[in-house]
């Protein structure tokens, strides 16, 4: 039966080996599909309430729809999206040189580019705009990644 994820629908991956991570699904985009903000959690939870008092890791686009018809990710619970995730992210992109730097940063509101330059601080600790597949999303999760790579 495919099950069709929802807004605040709270996702369940199982990761390589032990452990589970966790997800919420918080925007969908009419180009680069469901957004997800991924907890810092690596532990099966028996209640997808204490959720909420789990850090974000990290936030990243990924095809949810997908993946939870294949059977990779399972929907487990739903919840109101806390008011600090209501809004859609700012991101960031570029390309990088020869050299594996970017020089020329954009930022990116889910509608609208901006050509930036070089970045703050700050705008280093935005998501990087890009859809990722679960090899990636559970390598993400198991190393504690963020999205201050680049």
């Amino acid at each position: 039966m495919n099950k069709r994820p929802k807004i605040g629908d709270i996702i369940e991956i199982p990761l390589s080996g032990t452990g589970y991570g966790y997800a919420q699904y918080t925007h969908k985009h009419k180009q680069y599909g469901a957004l997800l903000r991924v907890f810092q959690v690596q532990e099966k939870v028996r209640n997808v309430s204490e959720l909420s008092t789990f850090e974000l890791q990290f936030t990243t686009f990924f095809p949810l729809g997908a993946a939870v018809n294949r059977g990779i990710v399972n929907i487990v619970g739903n919840l109101p999206i806390k008011d600090e995730f209501k809004t859609f992210p700012t991101f960031r992109a570029g390309v990088a040189n020869q050299s594996g730097v970017v020089e020329v940063w954009w930022l990116w509101d889910g509608e609208n580019d901006e050509r930036i330059g070089k970045l703050s601080p700050e705008q280093m600790k935005y998501p990087i705009r890009g859809v990722i597949n679960d090899t990636l999303l559970i390598e993400r999760i198991r190393s504690g990644g963020s999205d201050r790579s680049y």
